[in-house]
């Protein structure tokens, strides 16, 4: 359950009221874990996995009624504001021109205070901070066009512009500042709060990020940039049976070389920051960490792309040695050479099961089908890619859907979307994680994402009152029938 999809009176799910009610909603279904979307500010075509920075925090999650509350804003200052008239979907233009200027008006109250843990929070966080909120103020000065366009001396960052840029734009960089010390405050409150319930939060980490990002113009030598700035070349996944041109990511590679001469200090400080935020963290693309694929910057589609190595298990070893070993899930999905799927076994990592991949009439020897899983797992019906349980029985090839229903014994009178549900949590997998849009038995409206597109991903939204205490019963017997009930003073998992 995103948080942007949890119900809001303002246009997108926040921290606030909602997101403890669905806690509460979590713990009486008899769960012991809740899986989010990443939760970084958003940048291109809206999606999380395109952020302007790997440490900052979406301004959109903050909840205006507890800054309301604080004493930071009045309600008639966004109550009577235009929010969208369609509460199954956000509206993300609306929410750029909307939300911002709440936001500013909040943080000119909290500026104007004298707040040592404002300062305090800036202190801690320096090392991300300072950069993301000189970028994102730079980024309004130039109409938030992206900083490969910026003037030579701001692109290259020289000392002189930067400097310069820091007396100019004081004002605007406090308030980036201010806005994510609002956001961490809410955020942390809300997980605190989570985790006393016996629940713990699984993050998602994009193995890339975004070129148009903090992270990427303050640390252009961690990346295969050129002597201008540019990307030399670029992500992406190779055409396949699905996408005849390949998908075309776009982000900047990693200049794995120089991570490795440096101890892969930038990804330490990333992995060991978003286990402040989560309890687990799910790695995407892990496939990439064995090989990637190289695209030439400037081509439009990914078909002239070539595979080149990634850092391999010595990457996993310098993170367990840094940081201990950690609550990692390993998105293991798409095609897996033998040497990826060693690298998942020596990484010590579970893999994913996706059970809308298990039916495919095209593969007679599939992994994905439950009496095939290993215990080391996580399984899901599907993920924020994949279409929904009901979207997909009614879509998928007819073949498809008939082995299904044989092999789950699906009935309408149960529901296709229970049978699929329950089928997972019957399977051996250790961990077993639905969409809520399955729970609700929703159809291809619900779909949060449809890789390759954009203008319609990220929108869904979940109506109020939709989690209820019929739906938490039942969970909780359905939980309790396949002992997956959350045991207590044992891992959640």
């Amino acid at each position: 359950m995103p948080i942007s999809s949890l119900p809001s009176p303002y246009g997108i799910g926040t921290l606030g009221k909602e997101a403890y009610k669905f806690a509460d909603f979590l713990a009486a279904g008899g769960q012991s874990c809740w899986q989010i979307l990443p939760a970084g500010p958003t940048s291109y075509g809206d999606s999380p996995y395109q952020s302007f920075s790997s440490f900052a925090g979406n301004p959109y999650f903050i909840d205006l009624d507890t800054l309301a509350g604080q004493g930071l804003l009045e309600r008639s200052e966004f109550e009577a504001l235009n929010w969208g008239d369609d509460p199954e979907y956000v509206d993300y233009g609306l929410m750029y021109k909307t939300r911002y200027p709440v936001l500013h008006k909040a943080c000119s109250r909290l500026l104007a205070q004298d707040r040592p843990d404002f300062a305090a929070f800036c202190q801690e966080q320096k090392d991300w901070l300072e950069d993301y909120a000189l970028f994102m103020a730079l980024k309004d000065q130039h109409g938030g066009a992206s900083w490969f366009t910026w003037p030579e001396e701001l692109r290259l960052r020289l000392p002189a512009a930067l400097e310069k840029a820091q007396t100019e734009l004081a004002g605007e960089i406090a308030f980036w500042k201010a806005v994510q010390y609002l956001f961490f405050g809410q955020w942390n409150a809300w997980k605190k709060y989570v985790n006393a319930l016996g629940i713990s939060i699984i993050g998602d980490l994009p193995i890339y990020v975004s070129g148009d990002s903090a992270d990427v113009w303050a640390n252009p030598d961690q990346f295969q940039l050129d002597e201008k700035g540019l990307p030399t070349e670029v992500a992406g996944c190779p055409p396949d049976g699905f996408s005849a041109d390949g998908q075309l990511w776009g982000n900047p590679l990693f200049n794995w070389e120089r991570m490795k001469e440096d101890g892969y200090s930038w990804w330490l400080r990333r992995i060991s920051f978003q286990f402040k935020l989560y309890d687990t963290l799910r790695i995407d693309h892990f496939r990439g960490f064995d090989s990637y694929y190289a695209i030439p910057y400037g081509d439009k589609t990914a078909r002239n792309g070539r595979w080149k190595p990634g850092p391999g298990i010595a990457f996993f070893k310098a993170v367990n040695k840094a940081l201990g070993k950690k609550d990692i899930i390993a998105e293991d999905l798409g095609f897996l050479t033998p040497s990826v799927k060693k690298l998942l076994r020596d990484s010590g990592y579970p893999g994913m099961k996706v059970l809308e991949f298990a039916f495919d009439s095209r593969d007679g020897d599939n992994d994905y089908l439950p009496h095939r899983y290993p215990t080391h797992c996580v399984v899901y019906a599907g993920t924020h890619d994949n279409d929904t349980i009901q979207g997909w029985m009614a879509s998928a090839p007819k073949k498809d859907v008939s082995f299904a229903k044989a092999y789950l014994r699906l009935t309408k009178r149960e529901g296709y979307h229970w049978g699929m549900m329950r089928s997972a949590w019957a399977s051996p997998a250790d961990l077993a994680v639905m969409q809520f849009q399955d729970l609700l038995g929703l159809g291809l409206e619900a779909r949060m994402n449809i890789p390759s597109t954009l203008g319609n991903n990220w929108k869904w939204r979940a109506l109020p009152g939709s989690f209820d205490e019929k739906l938490a019963k039942r969970l909780y017997r359905d939980m309790s029938v396949y002992q997956r009930l959350p045991k207590a003073g044992k891992s959640k998992k």
